[in-house]
């Protein structure tokens, strides 16, 4: 069995009520009718609308407060409440620390009390990280697969599929795993292989998780998305070797092009994107949570993680071609429990490029959450700057900050363009654009 946390509440008319968690999840709680945990109605002034916020990765919980008028109680102390002279508005601008949670311990918020349960299942076939460096030192990238090189060869099946290959250089870094150009010694074929080390030991079921959820990775077969070529696990440290595209990512482009794009070239780009998108979102792959809980066929894969740094240029017969990269590496590593991060700073998205419903629901992100990423992709490009603002901390800024219109960013935003960016960055009640296609056709209608 796995690792589970429950909630239980304790009090109040939702006294008895239980919530289960047996894999990767957050939880915002509060009064808002947006919460996952809407513990309150709009009239109890003692919960805030937003109060606070659980990372959970069975069997760790953490919990932080949000900047709440009344604060949030741990075993009857206090962990975080914004000063009396302080708005709502202003409590934004603050950070709160995280906390643990264990087995036990009680959390009140207003009046109402949650216990928790920590179930820990210790599994026989665990091994410690052996490639995990010591609290604060950033792990060795090369140095780990290049011992993996080493012990790469035909015979070896865990890692068949990257023997022959040499590495030539580093292509970027992140933080639990790097990207290196590599070259196959027959074929003399360019790949780029990626690496990623769980921040934590590799439980089987967390490895078994997260290669089958990359396994519907390997049926994206577009022009516009970065094909997968294959993938393994051995020495603790997961690898791919994927499609390489030799020019770089936006993001590079952006920083030697002055720090934006003209128009032409991001909607161009982003264009392409959302035929990739469109691709993803309705392509069937064989591994899917059924609605009775079984794995089946489904359709469709959401990304989670869009940004400039994970769109690819490439050029064929001359023409720029466009390729999203790392189709749900992030999203699988994370409902694996492998990050071993806290919310903060996780690898399930990143912040000034997610809209508040990835933050409110991050478990089960439909494909528009994509969508609005490809739209704060587009206003980055053209603008240099992320749609919202974010003042202290990132997660209260996403539930509680607006984007702010395209053109008081940068006036010079042909208006009917900017009107359709602002549309598709509308996130209440919901997201403006539900599918690709739809912010694809309004975006060829005004350019």
């Amino acid at each position: 069995m796995s690792p589970t946390v429950t909630l239980t509440i304790t009090t109040g008319k939702l006294s008895g009520k239980q919530y289960i968690f047996d894999n990767r999840s957050t939880c915002i709680i509060g009064r808002n009718d947006d919460c996952n945990l809407q513990i309150a109605d709009n009239i109890d002034m003692k919960i805030s609308r937003y109060h606070c916020l659980l990372d959970i990765n069975p069997p760790e919980i953490r919990i932080r407060d949000l900047g709440s008028l009344n604060g949030t109680y741990i075993n009857g102390k206090i962990i975080g409440q914004r000063k009396a002279d302080l708005t709502a508005e202003e409590a934004k601008n603050i950070v709160l620390p995280e906390y643990n949670l264990g087995h036990k311990d009680q959390v009140q918020i207003g009046d109402i009390i949650f216990n928790i349960a920590v179930k820990t299942e210790v599994e026989k076939n665990q091994t410690p990280n052996l490639h995990q460096p010591p609290e604060n030192q950033k792990p060795n990238f090369l140095n780990i697969i290049k011992n993996i090189l080493n012990l790469a060869t035909p015979d070896n099946q865990n890692l068949k599929v990257i023997s022959n290959y040499q590495i030539i250089k580093s292509l970027g870094e992140g933080g639990c795993g790097e990207v290196f150009l590599a070259q196959h010694q027959k074929t003399q074929k360019l790949v780029a292989l990626k690496i990623m080390l769980p921040a934590v030991a590799a439980t089987e079921q967390g490895v078994k998780m997260f290669l089958r959820e990359i396994e519907n990775s390997k049926y994206l077969q577009d022009p516009n998305v970065v094909q997968l070529l294959d993938y393994g696990f051995a020495e603790n440290t997961f690898f791919f070797t994927m499609e390489y595209c030799e020019g770089g990512d936006v993001w590079d482009l952006m920083e030697k092009l002055g720090g934006s794009l003209p128009v032409n070239i991001a909607v161009d780009i982003i264009i392409q994107v959302l035929d990739g998108l469109e691709y993803a979102h309705n392509v069937e792959v064989p591994y899917v949570r059924l609605a009775d809980g079984r794995l089946g066929k489904g359709k469709g894969l959401v990304h989670r993680d869009l940004k400039p740094n994970n769109i690819f240029i490439t050029k064929i017969d001359g023409k720029m071609v466009v390729k999203i990269g790392d189709y749900g590496l992030a999203k699988a590593f994370d409902l694996a429990g492998l990050s071993g991060q806290t919310f903060t700073g996780t690898k399930m998205g990143t912040p000034v490029f997610m809209p508040r419903q990835q933050v409110l629901d991050f478990k089960h992100s439909l494909p528009e959450v994509d969508v609005w990423a490809s739209a704060a992709c587009l206003y980055n490009m053209l603008t240099g700057k992320f749609p919202r603002d974010f003042d202290g901390d990132p997660w209260s800024s996403i539930l509680n900050n607006h984007p702010v219109p395209i053109r008081e960013r940068d006036p010079s935003i042909p208006e009917k363009l900017a009107d359709v960016i602002d549309l598709a960055l509308t996130e209440k009640p919901q997201i403006y654009f539900q599918s690709a296609i739809e912010f694809k056709e309004a975006l060829l209608k005004a350019v």
